[in-house]
């Protein structure tokens, strides 16, 4: 039981004291700070994939702007459908609009673009 303890205390730092609610309470408080910063990471990569899948499509039609307009209006469409609201067409703005700004951020050492699985 100790190693499993040690692999785990590697995730979370968490202390032993005394106090067992104190323990349980730092456990909790740090789990969850973890867990949001995961999440918020895996946002920040989604939002920017998207983005860059948008510009990417973007690069095929004759007059960007509209095919754009166009593309991001029938996207928010069927995403919303089938996710829920997060996927207005201001949001979808964002995201193309996030890429765009920082077109590098999630490039691998190769200096390639992570692929979409």
């Amino acid at each position: 039981m100790n190693n499993n303890l040690m692999d785990i205390n590697q995730l979370i730092k968490a202390e032993k004291t005394e106090d067992i609610v104190s323990d349980l309470k730092n456990i909790i408080e740090l789990s969850q700070k973890q867990a949001y910063q995961a999440i918020n990471t895996a946002l920040v990569y989604r939002n920017w994939l998207i983005g860059y899948r948008i510009a990417e499509e973007e690069l095929k039609g004759e007059d960007r702007a509209e095919y754009r307009t166009t593309l991001i209006r029938k996207l928010s469409k069927k995403l919303t459908n089938e996710y829920g609201k997060g996927y207005t067409k201001t949001n979808l703005y964002s995201f193309y609009s996030f890429y765009k700004m920082y077109p590098n951020i999630f490039h691998s050492v190769s200096g390639k673009s992570v692929p979409l699985q």
